[in-house]
């Protein structure tokens, strides 16, 4: 966990397979968002359990996300570092916010069509992410340098070690919070 995310695609020939995987990331992102905003549309049809602006506004949250997966791809960590960390920002911030909202929206077609355990579940992993997601940003900040490998006891390795294990537990909720849609796709 010593490194970011970003760091494992740095160097050719691994930045070349990191940004194609980042970018098939994204695109799975943009074809589970939107069939979950199809499902909520067809279940909301017959229960009404939420606006569908509210539906509309968190898919849109959701594509901002992937669109950051993207400059995050593109824009490589050592090569064009305030382009990169806009993308990081734009999709580590916009994940957070479309989890949460979709575990809000989760907790609203209760019991008809989500089980409350399913959405404790959803809601304990934003809960999760949203805090991991503030000391990430916060201790992001306070690196001076862009580098790739550290050491223990350089200067600013405890701002980056700390902010790469948030980094890394908010990238895994995403993951895991995807999963708990399984059910509801079956």
């Amino acid at each position: 966990f010593t490194s970011c995310f970003s760091d494992t695609g740095t160097k050719p020939p691994e930045s070349g397979i990191f940004g194609f995987m980042i970018n098939i990331s994204a695109l799975l992102g943009v074809i589970t968002m939107y069939i979950r905003y199809l499902l909520i549309e067809k279940q909301n049809e017959s229960s009404h359990f939420v606006r569908s602006s509210c539906n509309i506004f968190s898919l849109c949250i959701g594509l901002m996300g992937c669109i950051g997966m993207g400059i995050v791809a593109t824009f490589q960590e050592l090569s064009v570092p305030s382009v990169h960390d806009i993308g990081a920002l734009v999709a580590f911030g916009s994940g957070v916010v479309y989890i949460t909202l979709q575990s809000i929206i989760s907790y609203k077609s209760c019991p008809q069509w989500n089980t409350y355990f399913v959405c404790h579940i959803r809601m304990a992993i934003s809960v999760i992410s949203c805090i991991a997601f503030i000391p990430m940003i916060v201790f992001a900040s306070q690196i001076s340098m862009t580098k790739i490998d550290w050491t223990p006891g350089e200067k600013d390795y405890t701002y980056h070690f700390v902010s790469a294990i948030c980094e890394w537990t908010v990238a895994f909720g995403f993951i895991f919070f995807f999963l708990t849609f399984i059910r509801d796709f079956q």
